[in-house]
């Protein structure tokens, strides 16, 4: 017993005359359709709602990671845009105590005709720690406005971001006067 803290084997611990008991293979995990099979020496059973078809299915076709936004409509751009605009200000970096609309982080705002949102901003640095949570949490925002059928955040590292795109107002809370 507990031979991992001595640094011994168990057969230099057990009395003379008592075997190893034989190691058994162990036993199968999931049946040829995917379901699971109980152990045969255990009483559990797996509940019917236990599906691994999804563990074995290959991975579905990713859609929605590319911006699906048609052409600028000039009329939905103008009627969103502000309301865009408010929920992007409440978007902060974490690091930051400024949001990233004052920040200067965002680029352009592109509402299509089938009102699809698109965010083009941009990243203090390109090794921002929070380059995942910044535009997924800008993109979720954004789709939950009423009136917007879907909103896509696109990155982008042309023109450089520098502390001149910041506003006034950003520039005076982090002192860069």
């Amino acid at each position: 017993m507990f031979s991992f803290l001595t640094g011994k084997k168990d057969a230099e611990e057990r009395p003379e005359g008592v075997e190893t008991p034989p190691s058994s293979p162990p036993p199968p995990m999931s049946q040829a359709d995917g379901t699971a099979e109980p152990a045969p020496d255990t009483p559990f059973t797996p509940p019917a709602a236990w599906n691994t078809e999804a563990l074995t299915a290959p991975p579905p076709v990713q859609t929605g990671d590319a911006p699906q936004v048609g052409p600028a409509d000039a009329a939905q751009t103008a009627e969103f845009q502000q309301r865009i605009i408010d929920v992007i200000k409440t978007v902060y970096d974490p690091e930051i105590p400024v949001d990233i609309y004052e920040l200067g982080l965002i680029y352009e705002i592109i509402v299509d005709a089938d009102r699809k949102a698109l965010v083009k901003m941009t990243l203090t640095s390109p090794a921002c720690p929070s380059a995942q949570q910044i535009p997924q949490e800008v993109r979720y925002k954004v789709k939950a406005i009423p009136g917007i059928a879907d909103a896509w955040v696109e990155i982008v590292w042309e023109p450089p971001w520098d502390k001149e795109r910041m506003s006034e107002a950003a520039k005076l809370t982090l002192g860069f006067f």
